[in-house]
């Protein structure tokens, strides 16, 4: 048993944010909502999905009949390049502050496949995917300050498209998140004279009790301050701070621990693993980055099963965030999950 199953609470030193760890409540019962799990009978293509290969999407447009990745500017984005009001003529009452907002939005189709996600890719697959996010992070950070690549899976995380695809948002502000991070950051160097996640990595790589997998340059860790139930961060090991400085063996190591760690992730449920998951990378305008280190968050909802999911209401919403499952239990179980797909059954064995 850890050492940490008593009531208590953790800071997170990337954002400042505390969680309340609760462990003992992971065993109450269990009346309230379920969700359901994802299908796992989609064919490989579906003549519906507009992301499927050579289909019409909403605007009109075919997709081309690609065979790997495939990359649209999203044609329902959230941010456009245009400028639509002057803000002069806005309200400039310091209660009522306004920013102008733009940039572009894309979407990544991991394969032409419409029923294979991640976990279900092989290696090289999963490395098509990276090569992908690498070409468009140096494109878009070229013009932007801030690239955001993340990816929702699963209706219960909102996807409103089964096909397997990921985003990508790209603004000259800094999100809220980044900005977070890039404070913390940068002030841990200043009084440390190090970086906040390569000693972070350093100590966790040495405990060992939270690390799910690592490889020569990734580590995927049940972070100390997890907030979700199964959290996970995929951290480099290298002194890497944007997509823009990834090696081909880095990239290589990237795709395999992707797989590992989205296969465990379906293996701990014999399901379709939900969860939203995105990159936070060095902002582009920085002078000097060196506070940085590239990571992915990795934000599950279920609990207790395919269709139990955490809700993050009431006391999160209005106090701070709480979990039942402790992050050293959390990890456990995933470090206990098989590398091999449940759906593959035991033909490797």
């Amino acid at each position: 048993m850890s050492q940490f199953e008593f009531t208590h609470r953790r800071k997170n030193p990337l954002t400042g944010n505390w969680v309340l760890v609760s462990p003992h409540r992971n065993n109450r019962p269990w009346l309230g909502a379920t969700e359901k799990s994802t299908p796992s009978n989609l064919s490989e293509y579906d003549k519906t999905c507009p992301l499927c290969p050579g289909n019409q999407r909403a605007n009109d447009v075919h997709n081309p009949t690609y065979d790997k990745t495939f990359v649209f500017t999203n044609d329902f984005g959230a941010l456009t390049s245009q400028t639509e009001v002057h803000l002069a003529q806005l309200e400039t009452n310091p209660l009522f502050e306004i920013e102008q907002a733009t940039g572009e939005c894309r979407v990544i189709c991991f394969s032409p496949k419409h029923n294979k996600t991640l976990p279900e890719l092989p290696v090289n697959e999963i490395k098509d995917v990276v090569d992908t996010w690498k070409q468009h992070y140096i494109e878009l950070s070229g013009k932007y300050a801030c690239v955001h690549i993340f990816e929702n899976k699963g209706a219960v995380m909102g996807c409103s498209q089964p096909h397997p695809h990921g985003q990508v948002w790209a603004h000259n502000h800094l999100s809220t998140e980044i900005q977070l991070e890039e404070t913390s950051q940068r002030e841990y160097q200043q009084h440390n004279g190090s970086s906040l996640l390569g000693d972070y990595v350093d100590h966790e790589i040495a405990n060992g009790e939270r690390v799910v997998y690592q490889n020569d340059h990734w580590l995927v860790v049940v972070p100390f301050w997890a907030a979700w139930p199964f959290e996970t961060l995929l951290v480099s090991k290298d002194d890497v701070r944007h997509f823009g400085q990834l090696t081909d063996d880095q990239s290589n190591a990237l795709a395999e621990a992707i797989k590992v760690l989205t296969t465990r992730y379906d293996n701990v449920f014999n399901c379709s693993f939900p969860y939203s998951m995105g990159w936070h990378c060095a902002p582009s305008d920085l002078e000097n980055d060196s506070h940085w280190r590239m990571h992915a968050h990795f934000y599950p909802p279920l609990l207790r099963s395919a269709t139990v999911k955490k809700h993050m209401v009431g006391y999160e919403m209005l106090a701070e965030s709480q979990r039942d499952l402790s992050p050293e239990t959390a990890a456990k179980i995933l470090q206990n999950a098989s590398d091999t797909h449940y759906t593959e059954g035991n033909k490797h064995d």
